[in-house]
């Protein structure tokens, strides 16, 4: 984060033109607001009202950020000044002639910290009176002119659930200062009217998600200014920003279809909007009328206005698409379904509404899009807090949700999280509700005992795409230890039984490391997978097994809150901390780690270690025996709440990163076995993300990593004193220090999500059935579902009921009759 801007601090910027009254009344509160004072800035532009507005702001508010612009910005200028200006980690815009709700802010920061991909929060937006809507969501025409539907309709009871949206209101939402800056801020271009509409767009073309919070609460005055100016002036803004918009923002193939139609239809809705014959030159008419002039209404040439400023901003507007489209990572196809109704003809005139029937019936804007339907099942919990598999999966059903229609399942719950995809619970044993999700997939991944538990899973012809990347059976030779034999040789044999379905049926697999991916190739190739079929395919066999290792965020960790330092009793600020990120399982050895840290505080009074969890959030996975075992000896040697400490619970997925960025360096110790041959620590993906020194027992995939990129420091198993030494030298040598942080940011980047997810990325691009099950009779070749070309226009009942729904409440029953009488014409 840049060192100007301050974490935690929420900057509200209001642009003031000839509204003192209601400024001052906004900033009175906000200060009301439930959000400490010391983490809100205001920012107020004035713009250019030329008249005392200035003074009186400065009088009824000192602490206000007081910005005169000199000339009269609009809002979009207004509100890039009043940013430029501010120094806060979020941003939030608010119109003068707004109120916010008392939990607004922190509505909204709240949901924020849920996910660093959510890089703005719409509020919902209400009426004065809190009794009719202003904003509750978004929605586009075709045409590119964005709308709020139910906008002056009472509030629908379904208002009050989180959802991923295309755009806010400018008049209240929140925005992450880092996806303000990637974007440029709003286009000035625009002035006034559909800046929130480009920016939203954009904003969702680039990765981020834009979430409608309804806890985060607004009310709207509706002012109507422009009226005072003319309705034409409206007029002219709203045609030439939808066309910005479209021509900015809309890809090429969709482009191609959709700017010659929305011209056209900008023509007939001008014509419209003026009364006039389009037919009266026609020679045919005989018209002997020699006047050189004709009236037209300023409506008309405000539409033809602002397609000629649509023309004259055309060398601009060609490099900025040209930085939209080269820089976008979301297609159309996948951001349909955040355009709402596109279906809307916006202004209701019978003549226009011929025409308009005419332009969607002779291009084919209002064709819907065919996803593919990719159904991911996790058996971890999905919520506040997450373990390995959990994050795994959400990753997953994030970057595929850029291209495709996504369900994610978690078998163990839900908490309160939202994405940019459908999450559901299916509890085990509920099949019915599986078998209808299988019904609904192309493609099904999972991970875990789906397979054994469910049924329609384990019967299913669609695309399976099996992710082994935990040796389930190669983790129960550690786990199930200490059972009495005859339990140990159930659990193995049963976790080798789970692991060999998924392996023969799976057309597509996926593991951790390619040391993960040369074990599978064994096991496959004696349960016959590996084979002439899949080998004349591909003959290096990364069609049927690809490595897909765990990854990290592409945005850095950032302190918002202390957590360790100063907080946890026993670990003062100055102290240098060990973490010990994730859980304590049988397999690791944490006792070594407690016996060095023992012996390292006996020189280094200044060193502390802290187990980040030892409550699993999965509430069937027990503590185990070696979390008692740790504290004991702990306890025994002097240092528990001393040197060592535990975390009783489990990090929040989200707040792991205020315990990463105040430690000084990561660790990870494990006993020598074949688990750690194979196995893939995900913990150590955190250190990378937050630029730590690792010190790590050497034997399995990150400590060859480690030792070959110089992360850190390789010790022995069970060496007590080597693993003292490597913690004071990662700790206390800054050369060495500086050295490996280096090299972890260098390697780090080969480990972000984006990166590691693209086997199954390119997979996904045209799934196929794997060549041997396809030889074999026992599947069948589906055909392809995604791509623009294969699309399916809206047709049939129920799109007609949704009309009928649709022009009742945009025009009323005068507009719906006309639209029937028009389609009966038609047909």
């Amino acid at each position: 984060m840049d060192s100007s801007v301050r974490a935690g601090v929420v900057s509200v910027v209001l642009v003031n033109y000839k509204g003192t009254d209601d400024t001052i009344e906004a900033i009175r509160q906000l200060r009301a607001t439930d959000w400490p004072s010391e983490l809100l800035e205001i920012v107020v532009v004035e713009n250019a009202s030329g008249d005392d507005s200035a003074e009186r702001i400065a009088a009824a508010d000192a602490g206000v950020v007081l910005v005169e612009s000199g000339d009269n910005l609009g809002f979009a200028g207004g509100c890039n000044l009043g940013v430029a200006r501010s120094t806060g980690e979020y941003l939030a815009f608010l119109n003068n002639d707004a109120k916010p709700d008392p939990a607004w802010i922190r509505a909204a920061v709240a949901r924020f910290t849920s996910s660093p991909r959510v890089g703005a929060i719409a509020s919902r937006v209400l009426d004065w009176e809190g009794e009719n809507v202003d904003y509750i969501g978004s929605a586009m025409t075709w045409f590119g002119m964005g709308y709020k539907p139910l906008t002056a309709q009472k509030v629908p009871k379904e208002s009050d659930r989180p959802t991923d949206v295309l755009f806010g209101t400018g008049s209240a939402m929140f925005v992450r200062r880092t996806a303000y800056e990637q974007l440029d801020g709003f286009d000035e271009r625009f002035f006034m009217f559909f800046e929130d509409v480009d920016f939203g767009w954009r904003l969702n073309l680039l990765g981020w998600r834009f979430v409608y919070e309804p806890a985060s609460l607004a009310f709207h005055k509706h002012h109507a200014s422009m009226n005072k100016l003319g309705a034409y002036k409206e007029t002219y803004l709203l045609e030439r920003n939808a066309l910005f918009t479209l021509y900015k923002n809309l890809g090429d193939d969709a482009l191609h279809d959709a700017l010659p139609a929305t011209l056209s239809l900008s023509v007939r809705r001008s014509v419209a909007k003026g009364g006039l014959d389009s037919t009266a030159f026609d020679i045919r008419k005989g018209d002997d009328d020699s006047r050189s002039e004709v009236s037209v209404s300023k409506q008309t040439v405000a539409g033809l206005f602002a397609i000629d400023q649509f023309v004259e901003n055309l060398d601009a507007l060609v490099a900025a698409r040209e930085h939209v489209q080269s820089t976008r990572v979301v297609s159309d196809d996948r951001l349909w379904s955040l355009f709402g109704e596109t279906d809307a003809p916006s202004f209701q005139n019978e003549h226009y509404l011929e025409g308009y029937d005419k332009v969607v019936a002779a291009f084919p804007v209002l064709d819907v899009p065919v996803l593919t339907r990719v159904l991911i099942i996790t058996g971890d919990p999905v919520g506040e807090k997450m373990a390995g598999p959990a994050i795994r999966a959400w990753h997953m059903a994030e970057t595929l949700a850029e291209s495709h229609d996504v369900t994610l399942v978690s078998l163990a719950g839900v908490g309160n999280v939202s994405g940019p995809f459908d999450i559901q619970h299916v509890a085990p044993g509920n099949n019915r509700a599986m078998k209808a999700l299988e019904q609904w997939a192309d493609v099904i991944v999972f991970q875990g005992l789906a397979m054994a538990l469910f049924d329609a899973i384990r019967s299913s012809k669609k695309i399976i795409v099996a992710d082994v990347y935990d040796p389930m059976h190669l983790e129960q030779l550690e786990q199930a230890r200490q059972q009495p034999r005859a339990q140990w040789d159930r659990q193995v044999v049963d976790a080798t039984d789970v692991l060999n379905d998924q392996l023969a049926r799976a057309d597509f697999l996926l593991c951790a490391s390619e040391r993960q991916r040369h074990f599978y190739l064994g096991q496959l190739a004696a349960l016959g997978r590996v084979n002439p079929a899949n080998y004349s395919a591909d003959s290096d066999l990364r069609d049927l097994i690809d490595t897909v290792p765990f990854g990290l965020s592409s945005t850095p960790p950032e302190h918002v809150r202390k957590v360790l330092k100063g907080v946890v009793p026993g670990i003062r600020a100055t102290d240098k901390v060990v973490l010990w990120s994730g859980g304590l399982y049988n397999w690791f050895d944490p006792t070594t780690l407690v016996r060095a840290i023992a012996q390292l505080t006996g020189r280094k009074k200044s060193v502390r270690l802290f187990f980040q969890g030892t409550k699993h959030p999965h509430p069937g996975v027990p503590e185990m025996a070696i979390v008692t075992e740790t504290r004991t000896l702990a306890a025994e040697l002097g240092v528990l709440d001393r040197s060592v400490f535990f975390n009783d619970s489990w990090v929040d997925y989200a707040d792991r990163q205020n315990y990463l960025t105040e430690a000084d360096a990561g660790v990870s110790t494990h006993h020598t076995h074949v688990e750690t041959t194979f196995s893939f620590r995900t913990r150590i993906l955190d250190y990378l993300w937050a630029g730590l020194p690792i010190v790590l027992t050497e034997g399995d995939h990150f400590a060859e990593l480690v030792e070959k990129e110089g992360l850190g420091i390789v010790v022995p198993s069970g060496d007590v004193g080597a693993l003292a030494d490597a913690l004071e030298k990662v700790l206390f040598d800054e050369e060495f220090r500086d050295a490996a942080k280096a090299n972890v940011a260098r390697v780090r980047e080969s480990y972000r999500w984006e990166s590691v997810l693209g086997p199954l990325v390119r997979f996904m691009d045209d799934p196929q059935h794997a060549a041997d099950l396809l030889a074999s009779g026992s599947v069948k070749a589906a055909p392809p579902r995604s791509g623009r070309p294969r699309r399916v226009k809206k047709h049939g009942f129920v799109h007609d009921v949704g009309l009928v729904v649709h022009y009742m409440r945009t025009g009323g029953p005068t507009v719906l009759l006309r639209k029937v009488r028009s389609r009966l014409g038609r047909r």
